[in-house]
């Protein structure tokens, strides 16, 4: 039997740090915007990438280091799974723009496209695939956003958006490191924030540009109490399904945008907060990169160990969740 194990992760941060102060600065026509969106999100700062820059090339040097940390070689990658709702076209998929990028002439590839539910989803895929098919060894799976540059600079919005990458190599192993996943949606909510024209639904025109429908836009608000209730009902069934308890967790990471919501969820599965790992203090909510950027700062900052069982739930507009549980071998 054939298992998907994590044998390494990367990560990338931009350079160009925007904190709250300057955006304070930049919406002082808001009043207290910008305190209240930091009180209620714990959000601090976050990273641009070069105005110059697509998606793949933030996803590049994430890419490239967890390669290099797993004693691989670009042309050693059977797969890249690249999982964005920033991509650098519409078509072809942003992650044959990477493989071409990073010298994976070995690999095939492909995207996908559910935001913030990206990571764990690519992870979950990965792992089903190495353990179906034994042609499949070396599995590079890489979350990245660059939303901000599909936001308007004068939109409040944009104090969440920060760019980044998180990425992670799966290789298969004896021992089971992929122990289970877990997904749900609620289409219902697809017209509550995206990007709504530049797709087949409307094609984008001079008056779809001028009128901001080809950049991210909030239409309705989500009910701020959705992650609460969902999360612990999506960890449940991971533990459920891949028989554990919540003693047994080691490490939880969650979605990367109010660390109120983590502490709240955390709370109502009775895990002391301290056993959940967060990053949006100093990189904003980096979307589909966030679960993968999250897990390599725990383990750099040594919060993984071998052994440790590490649940990673993703939420995304859509709306999307998907969840793993993984043990670290």
């Amino acid at each position: 039997m054939r298992y998907a194990n994590i044998i390494s992760t990367g990560r990338y941060v931009p350079e160009i740090e925007i904190t709250n102060d300057m955006l304070r600065e930049r919406f002082q026509n808001i009043p207290d915007f910008v305190d209240k969106m930091e009180a209620s999100s714990g959000i601090r700062t976050r990273r641009h990438a070069p105005e110059d820059w697509a998606t793949s090339d933030v996803a590049l040097p994430a890419a490239r280091q967890a390669i290099e940390r797993a004693g691989r070689k670009p042309e050693d990658v059977d797969l890249i799974i690249l999982g964005t709702d920033s991509p650098d076209y519409i078509t072809p998929a942003t992650s044959v723009v990477l493989q071409h990028k990073l010298g994976a002439k070995n690999a095939g590839t492909f995207d996908i496209g559910c935001a913030c539910a990206s990571f764990p989803t690519g992870l979950s895929a990965a792992a089903g695939i190495i353990a179906a098919n034994p042609g499949i060894r070396t599995v590079l799976v890489v979350g990245v956003y660059l939303m901000h540059k599909l936001a308007a600079a004068d939109d409040p919005m944009i104090f969440f958006y920060g760019d980044g990458a998180g990425a992670a190599v799966l290789e298969p192993a004896s021992a089971p490191g992929f122990i289970t996943s877990a997904f749900r949606a609620d289409g219902s909510y697809h017209k509550y924030w995206g990007i709504y024209s530049g797709g087949t639904f409307e094609p984008a025109t001079e008056e779809s540009v001028k009128e901001g429908r080809t950049r991210c836009n909030i239409k309705q608000r989500y009910p701020p109490e959705i992650n609460e209730d969902t999360w612990p009902l999506l960890v449940l069934r991971l533990a459920k399904e891949g028989g554990f308890q919540m003693r047994d967790v080691d490490l939880f990471i969650f979605t990367q945008v109010r660390k109120p919501t983590i502490a709240t969820v955390m709370n109502t599965l009775g895990v002391p907060m301290e056993r959940a790992h967060t990053i949006m203090e100093e990189y904003g909510y980096t979307g589909s990169a966030c679960i993968g950027m999250a897990l390599d700062d725990a383990i750099e900052k040594r919060k993984v160990h071998p052994g440790d069982l590490l649940v990673l739930v993703g939420s995304g507009v859509g709306y999307n969740q998907a969840g793993v549980a993984f043990r670290m071998i």
